[in-house]
């Protein structure tokens, strides 16, 4: 098993490779190239991403590179999903609540602004992107701002997996959100730790207990963990497109088991914003997934299929 770890998206990565030749070895070692060059196109804290272009060029027709035509594509389709819970256009209201920079930039940090309510009805501009495939071309309605966020890191963690399967067993997590792909000829069962929230456990990165996966996709949405004081006001990062505001619920983290990574984080989030109870019975009506909640309260609660929790 050969392994690397960098940052990339604000967030610490890691892949491994469960093969030791010297080819899977370079493999490996282009994988923080593969994530600079998706965030170069994907990020919106970057001025010259072809995102940021993109937000700068509202109302009009607009065409894109492939990578985010794939990805907007995809989050697209996790709204639809989802019912309008995982959106792309969440980004006007992130940046109300201070979501200005990056976590890393902020967390140090009391941001000063005056909160301001992103109407619901604003959010929901991502019913109205048009997206041309014959001329790989994108519009988006005036003052809607794009965010891919979870989607996106999703999508790099599936994509790289998958490049990484020509030469073994895969697994990348980016950032939490992880992608398992194994090789034409055999799979590997990589561990994998569902951690307790922060701040709720006796110890740093405690743990939950472990599950083990030989193939697709598991994420964690969770409001623990990035929050700041914006005045004298404690927020975080998930966005209830029904208020357009922090979300309300009595759940701290979900965790998804999914085929992709991308699909895992959208049903992890929703499920998250839906809360315990109608967050657990629309995962349940989910077709091959798997979720499990912690709860406010300290509960955990999870659909029937979720595999057993390995003490560690």
């Amino acid at each position: 098993m050969q392994e690397i770890t960098f940052r990339a998206m604000g967030c610490q990565m890691l892949a491994a490779l469960d093969a030791d030749t010297a080819e899977a070895g370079e493999a490996l070692r282009n994988v923080p190239v593969w994530f600079e060059i998706w965030e170069r196109t994907l990020s919106r804290f970057r001025p010259g991403s072809e995102l940021s272009r993109l937000n700068a060029r509202t109302g009009q027709w607009v065409a894109v590179s492939q990578t985010l035509w794939d990805v907007l594509h995809a989050a697209l389709r996790a709204a639809r999903h989802t019912h309008g819970l995982v959106i792309p256009t969440a980004l006007s209201a992130m940046q109300a609540i201070g979501y200005t920079r990056t976590f890393e930039e902020m967390s140090s940090e009391r941001v000063e602004v005056t909160l301001t309510v992103t109407p619901p009805a604003h959010l929901g501009d991502w019913e109205n992107i048009q997206m041309d495939a014959a001329n790989r071309a994108v519009w988006v309605p005036p003052g809607a701002l794009l965010d891919l966020g979870g989607v996106a890191k999703g999508w790099c963690a599936d994509q790289a997996a998958r490049r990484l399967a020509t030469y073994g067993p895969a697994l990348v997590d980016a950032g939490g959100d992880i992608a398992i792909a194994p090789a034409a000829d055999r799979a590997t069962e990589f561990p994998i730790g569902i951690a307790a929230p922060a701040g709720h456990s006796p110890t740093p990165d405690a743990l939950l207990g472990t599950i083990t996966l030989r193939a697709g996709g598991v994420a964690t949405s969770g409001r623990d963990y990035r929050r700041w004081q914006t005045g004298a006001r404690e927020v975080h990062h998930l966005i209830d497109p029904r208020t357009g505001e922090p979300a309300q619920t009595d759940a701290l983290t979900a965790t998804a088991i999914a085929p992709t990574a991308v699909q895992a984080e959208a049903v992890a989030k929703a499920a998250l914003l839906l809360g315990s109870e109608e967050g657990l019975a629309w995962a349940e009506s989910q077709d091959d997934t798997a979720t499990l909640l912690v709860c406010e309260d300290g509960r955990i609660v999870h659909t029937p299929n979720f595999p057993l929790l390995r003490s560690v």
